[in-house]
């Protein structure tokens, strides 16, 4: 009889232990149970579909996939030529239709398609410009996608997509020009651009300054009746606490959600830091209800983050990065620690981060307001 079998024979006083051997009970970091995710890859792209469906993905081409709620975790076949790519930013709608966006000098910056379960998978579009590096990309539905990129020739490189991502264009708005010491978006969680159906577009930068677009028109007097009102995009850049002057320093995540403050009809979180100096809480959150003006946390996270999300189900902000994550009950105000692991990203219930980590959010061990 084997060795496993004959400790599990054991009178019932032993069954705890041998249920946890049995039963591979996953190890936790904080609220975090950890998943196993079959790749040692760096991930630093996680979207959740809903339905227990969620893709993930990182280094060397790697993108996974669950369907059943985390419970196994399927490597994607590679894209062709892929091998080398770093894939930091996916965007999913169900368990088989998902872009992925590769972060790199030139043409390692790249978005892939896949319609059938990520059997297969469609190169769409290759950096054009060899000084060019892609940082983040959203959709706000099936057809309208938004990418941010490191400043080129002076101005940060935003590309739009009405047709699901098969051809993009680049902005010529105003205000897009790069300037004291915004030289681009950090490519560290995918999430350092919101373009949701509800949420303001806008983007957070090295050197921490928020990027927010409105749509103006230019009128002149006399006009006359009936006369077309010109439209047009126009960029404006503020100031945050989170403003530094080292290009590894700035803002790395923005959330958003539906304001709960009266007389405010959304609350934005943005978190960074320093990623270089990871324990320190320096300039690492702040907050704003109109976008404009933005407030930094009076009890900040324990550390540099890379990620922020709102969970609605318990009324809270969670946020993420390299030495832990924090949990925010008051509008990202003040921050509790949840734990002391090393994470990239966020896409509640999941976090990922190096080495392969893919942890699931279990809420019943979130502290208490």
């Amino acid at each position: 009889m084997p060795v496993f079998a004959r400790i599990c024979l054991l009178p019932l006083i032993a069954v705890g232990a041998c249920g946890l051997l049995l039963f591979g009970q996953q190890p936790r970091s904080g609220p975090w149970v950890m998943e196993p995710s079959g790749t040692s890859a760096g991930l630093r792209g996680i979207h959740a579909v809903g339905g227990g469906a969620a893709w993930a993905s990182g280094t060397g081409g790697t993108v996974l996939r669950t369907e059943d709620g985390g419970y196994m975790w399927q490597r994607c076949a590679m894209p062709a030529g892929a091998e080398k790519l770093d894939f930091r930013g996916i965007w999913a709608w169900d368990a088989d239709t998902a872009i992925i966006m590769s972060s790199g000098t030139g043409d390692q910056s790249r978005i892939y398609k896949t319609t059938d379960g990520c059997s297969h998978w469609k190169l769409l579009f290759t950096n054009p410009d060899k000084d060019g590096f892609w940082d983040a990309m959203v959709f706000r539905d099936r057809r309208h996608g938004y990418l941010a990129g490191d400043a080129v020739r002076g101005r940060i490189v935003f590309l739009t997509t009405d047709d699901g991502g098969e051809t993009w264009t680049g902005s010529t708005a105003v205000g897009l020009e790069a300037g004291d010491g915004a030289t681009g978006v950090f490519a560290a969680s995918n999430s350092a651009l919101l373009a949701g159906r509800q949420e303001p577009m806008l983007f957070g930068t090295v050197g921490g300054y928020i990027y927010a677009v409105e749509t103006v028109g230019n009128i002149s007097f006399p006009m006359k009746p009936g006369t077309r009102v010109q439209m047009h995009e126009q960029w404006t850049q503020y100031a945050t606490p989170l403003r530094a002057s080292s290009d590894s320093s700035g803002i790395f995540s923005v959330g958003y959600h539906a304001g709960d403050v009266a007389g405010h009809s959304y609350t934005l979180v943005a978190v960074g830091g320093d990623y270089k100096k990871p324990d320190e809480t320096d300039r690492t959150a702040a907050w704003s209800f109109d976008r404009k003006h933005w407030t930094a946390a009076t009890k900040p996270p324990h550390g540099f983050r890379s990620a922020v999300a709102w969970d609605a189900d318990v009324r809270a902000w969670i946020t993420a990065g390299t030495n832990g994550s924090d949990i925010s009950y008051d509008d990202g105000k003040t921050w509790i620690p949840l734990d002391n692991g090393n994470w990239n990203a966020l896409s509640l219930p999941w976090v990922v981060g190096p080495h392969g980590q893919i942890a699931k959010l279990d809420k019943s061990k979130l502290p208490k307001k």
